[in-house]
């Protein structure tokens, strides 16, 4: 089973092989897409809408490509709509392809909702770690918090 989900921000690989780039940044006047190459960096002007969303269409990003946003501050920013982070939270962004992954479990239906348990918190954050292996090691902790 093959499934693909499009949201209105972040990077969505195209069927004809273009990925479009969409970020809302209020506050900035000027930004650029970032794709990082082993050639050399390269720079994309995004173009700017009245209601602050950077957007940009190109041919040159696909399936793999590692980007981030730059404002023009010095800051190499990772897209908050990001499906893959490589190198951590603060490293570069890496473009998906929702249907390359065939999805083996069209079966599973979930959990009953009485045996839910919801527990947010984000990675970065939660443990020293900040990374999924850091959640692991703490999970006891969380279980304990709930029994």
């Amino acid at each position: 089973m093959k499934h693909r989900y499009d949201l209105p921000f972040g990077a969505t690989l195209r069927a004809d092989g273009v990925t479009s780039f969409a970020i809302w940044a209020p506050g900035k006047a000027d930004g650029a897409l970032k794709l990082y190459r082993p050639e050399g960096d390269l720079l994309l002007p995004m173009q700017r809408s009245e209601d602050g969303w950077f957007r940009i269409e190109t041919g040159q990003a696909g399936a793999g490509s590692l980007y981030a946003y730059d404002f023009g501050d010095g800051i190499d920013y990772p897209d908050p709509a990001s499906r893959r982070q490589p190198e951590g939270i603060h490293g570069p962004s890496e473009v998906v392809d929702p249907v390359a992954y065939e999805w083996q479990d069209s079966e599973w239906r979930g959990r009953p909702w009485r045996d839910a348990i919801i527990y947010e918190l984000h990675i970065g954050t939660f443990s020293p770690a900040g990374d999924y292996a850091g959640i692991e090691a703490v999970l006891d902790r969380v279980q304990g918090a709930n029994a």
